[in-house]
C-alpha cells in the first residue's frame, strides 16, 4: 500500500497537520480536497464519498472527532486498507494526546509528525500499535484539560457498583503520568450498541438490527491478564435457549489479543490488554428487541397549498433514564416554502427550524425521560400545487439520539477480573453502556 500524502483538516480546512512522503502529488492537494467535499453535489448526492478521484489523484478521508483525516495518491490500491490505516492513526494520536481535538493537535504537532514518522515511512505503513511505538516515541504529549472540553452529555458516565465517575476520565494519554508522577490504575470498558430501526406509517417494525462492540481502555501497568465475563445464556449464530431473556448474536469478531479457551464453557473472555484503546469484541444481532422510541406521523394536506404534519415520539424506556439532545428529522416537499410549529406547553428548551435550502424540518427535543410523551405539529404552506400523492415527496422521519446505562441487546459484562500478584493492589474498574440510533427511521 503507498501513501503519497498525509494531512488532517479542521472543520474550516485550516490544515492542521501536513507529510508529503512521495512528493508525486501537487502541493495544493488539502485545498483540492477540502474544496470538493465542501461543494460536492454529484449524482444528487451532498455528502462527498470516502473515496473519490479527481484529475488523477485518490483522495481517501473519514471524519473523526470533527477533524478530516486524508490521505492522497496516484495508484490502484485497496480503498478499504487506506481507509482502516486512517482510523487507526486517529484511534492512535488519540491513545497519545488523551484528547482528539484541533486544540489537542496543534499544542501536539511534534509528537505528532514523531508518530508520523514512525507509523508510515515513504509512504508505506510500518505498524500502529501503541505498545510496540512506546519504545520509539521520546517526546511527552502536552495535556489539554476537560476544563476546557465541551460537555459530553450523560451518556458519558462510567459506572463502578455504586460509584459514578464522568466519561472524560478516559481522554488521558497512555503515556502520561498523574501529576507528582504516579499513574491511576484502572481500566475502562465501554458496551456501545447502535441500533438500526425502521416503522411502517402505522407504527409496526418492519427491521430491526443492533451493531455493538464492546471497547476497552488500560491504563494498567505490567501487563496484567484480564477476565472478561459475559451473559450465561448467550448464544452466538443459534438459538439453543428457551428462555425469552436469552441474548441470540447472529455474528462476533474479537480483537486478535483475546483468548477463547473457556468462552464456550463459560463466556469468559482472557486477554492481555494492549496499550491504548481498541475493541476487544463486534457483534451483530437481529434477534427482536424493544426499541427505545416510538415514532408516529403524519401528513395530511388540509388545503390547495396548505398541509399538516403530526410527530410523534415515545420514549420506551425506563423512567430512571434519561437522554439529552434528541434531533428529529423530516424532509418535506420542494415546493414548501414556509412553515409553522406547534410544540407542548411542557417542552422547555426544545426548538424547531426549518431548513429552507434542503427543505428540511429539524425538531430538537432538549431531554426526555423515560415513559415520556413529545408531540410536533406543523403546518407547511406550497408555492404552487403540488401533482401526485404528497406522501411521496415527504419523508420519512429520522432521530439521532444517544441514550446512557441502556442496551437493547441485553448483553452485559458481569465481571471483570484483573491478574495481579499483589492482593492489597486493587485497580479501577469501569463500565458504561451507550446506544446510539444509526438508522432509525419512520415511514409516513
Amino acid at each position: 500500500m503507498i501513501i503519497s500524502q498525509f494531512f488532517v483538516l479542521s472543520q474550516r480546512g485550516d490544515n492542521i497537520v501536513f507529510r508529503d512522503y512521495r512528493r508525486d502529488v501537487h502541493k495544493a492537494s488539502a485545498e483540492t480536497f477540502f474544496r470538493q467535499v465542501k461543494f460536492w453535489n454529484h449524482d444528487g448526492q451532498q455528502d462527498a464519498p470516502p473515496v473519490f478521484n479527481v484529475d488523477g489523484v485518490n483522495y481517501f478521508h473519514v471524519k473523526v472527532a470533527g477533524l478530516l483525516f486524508v490521505a492522497t495518491n496516484r495508484v490502484n490500491v485497496s480503498p478499504s486498507l487506506v481507509l482502516e490505516i486512517l482510523q487507526r492513526i486517529a484511534r492512535l494520536i488519540k491513545d497519545y494526546l488523551g484528547i482528539l481535538n484541533e486544540d489537542s493537535l496543534r499544542k501536539n504537532f511534534v509528537l505528532v509528525y514523531e508518530l508520523l514518522d514512525e507509523v508510515i515511512d515513504f509512504g508505506y505503513a510500518q505498524t500502529t500499535s501503541t505498545e510496540v511505538l512506546k519504545s520509539y516515541i521520546f517526546n511527552e504529549p502536552i495535556m489539554t484539560y476537560s476544563e476546557v472540553m465541551p460537555p459530553l452529555g450523560a451518556g458519558s458516565i462510567f459506572v463502578q457498583g455504586n460509584k459514578r465517575m464522568p466519561g472524560t476520565a478516559i481522554t488521558k494519554s497512555v503515556v502520561a503520568n498523574e501529576p507528582g508522577g504516579r499513574k491511576r490504575e484502572e481500566i475502562f470498558v465501554d458496551v456501545i450498541e447502535k441500533i438500526s430501526v425502521t416503522f411502517n406509517s402505522s407504527g409496526y417494525i418492519l427491521t430491526s438490527e443492533i451493531d455493538g462492540t464492546i471497547q476497552m481502555k488500560s491504563y494498567l501497568t505490567g501487563n496484567p491478564e484480564i477476565r472478561l465475563a459475559l451473559n450465561d445464556d448467550l448464544s452466538i449464530g443459534r438459538s439453543d435457549y428457551t428462555s425469552s431473556t436469552a441474548v441470540i448474536l447472529d455474528d462476533c469478531n474479537f480483537h486478535e489479543s483475546v483468548h477463547l479457551d473457556s468462552f464456550d464453557a463459560d463466556r469468559t473472555l482472557s486477554l492481555v490488554p494492549p496499550d491504548g484503546e481498541f475493541p476487544v469484541m463486534n457483534y451483530r444481532m437481529t434477534q427482536p428487541f424493544k426499541p427505545p422510541f416510538r415514532i408516529n406521523a403524519l401528513l395530511e394536506e388540509t388545503g390547495p397549498l396548505k398541509a399538516e404534519v403530526i410527530i410523534k415520539v415515545r420514549a420506551d424506556f425506563d423512567p430512571s433514564i434519561n437522554t439529552n439532545s434528541v434531533l428529529v428529522q423530516m424532509p418535506v416537499p420542494k415546493f414548501t416554502n414556509r412553515v409553522s410549529f406547534e410544540l407542548d406547553h411542557e417542552s422547555v428548551g426544545n426548538t424547531t427550524d426549518f431548513k429552507e435550502a434542503n427543505k428540511r424540518l429539524e425538531w430538537s427535543i432538549k431531554k426526555v425521560v423515560g415513559g415520556s410523551e413529545h408531540t410536533l405539529r406543523a403546518k407547511l404552506t406550497f408555492s404552487q400545487e403540488l401533482h401526485g400523492n404528497i406522501m411521496k415527496e415527504a419523508g420519512p422521519v429520522s432521530m439521532t439520539f444517544v441514550i446512557p446505562m441502556y442496551h437493547p441487546s441485553r448483553l452485559q459484562v458481569k465481571y471483570l477480573q484483573i491478574a495481579k500478584k499483589s492482593k492489597a493492589h486493587n485497580p479501577y474498574r469501569w463500565v458504561r453502556y451507550v446506544t446510539q440510533a444509526n438508522s432509525y427511521v419512520a415511514r409516513l
